[in-house]
């Protein structure tokens, strides 16, 4: 117990948790009588006109409020993905993922990112409020569930998580053991996920992810929480850098 208290002190966990997160009126239930949106750019068999639908399942859609004001966890209540997660930092990431695909086409959405239990859309107008970008969000993740089809292709993988392998040395394997056991799980609490991208000269390079990327508080994260742990069990570690991508650079310049 003194070990996870170190963490949550070191990754801010107890002022996070502190503050209400009210999931009140935040959730979108399908058994209920509802307007389908016509703004996910998902083609139908219906007219064209505003009908109700009532669906043959309940499902129930709630939402969490992240350290980042541009990125919104849902939470359908589902699996999403077995193992690891995936980040889909634009729709041309998305050919792998129908599920990431169909929200893609609804307009505001910067970024997606699949977690084991939930999705954190990213809003690519800071301006725009969530409840604009809600309803369709909702709707698209309640007609992909019930469609039956795959989230994502099945010659897809989720991105490589930081589980220690057989060809790793002592400290590295230290390094990814305390990323995937203490680390990540309260990352990923919060809608994004770090992933290990190697070891070398004293730092440990990392890829932050979903709600992390451009979390305003994301180089708190990262040398409060992440640097701070693993310099206390690994002595090795002198510093802890961030690495992107060349698609998640260009969707930061615009």
């Amino acid at each position: 117990m003194a070990a996870y208290r170190q963490v949550g002190k070191l990754l801010g966990v107890s002022a996070r948790l502190s503050r209400p997160v009210s999931l009140a009126g935040s959730g979108y239930q399908s058994s209920r009588l509802h307007w389908l949106s016509h703004n996910t750019g998902v083609k139908s068999a219906w007219p064209q006109k505003p009908h109700l639908v009532v669906p043959g399942r309940t499902m129930f859609v709630q939402t969490q409020d992240t350290p980042n004001p541009n990125s919104l966890k849902f939470l359908p209540g589902r699996i999403v993905l077995e193992e690891g997660t995936m980040n889909f930092a634009g729709p041309r990431d998305a050919f792998c993922s129908p599920l990431a695909r169909q929200l893609f086409r609804i307009d505001g959405v910067k970024s997606v990112f699949l977690g084991p239990d939930f999705i954190t859309i990213t809003k690519s107008d800071e301006n725009m409020e969530w409840k604009v970008i809600k309803p369709d969000v909702f709707a698209a993740i309640m007609d992909f569930f019930t469609s039956g089809l795959p989230i994502v292709n099945e010659d897809s993988k989720p991105s490589a998580d930081t589980a220690p392998s057989d060809d790793d040395d002592e400290v590295v394997a230290m390094i990814k053991e305390l990323l995937d056991t203490r680390i990540r799980p309260t990352v990923q609490d919060d809608g994004g996920d770090v992933v290990y991208r190697g070891f070398e000269d004293g730092v440990v390079k990392v890829k932050l992810q979903g709600s992390c990327t451009s979390c305003p508080s994301s180089i708190v994260t990262l040398k409060s929480g992440i640097q701070n742990m693993l310099q206390f069990y690994v002595p090795e570690v002198e510093s802890v850098e961030q690495v992107k991508d060349e698609e998640e650079e260009e969707a930061a310049q615009v």
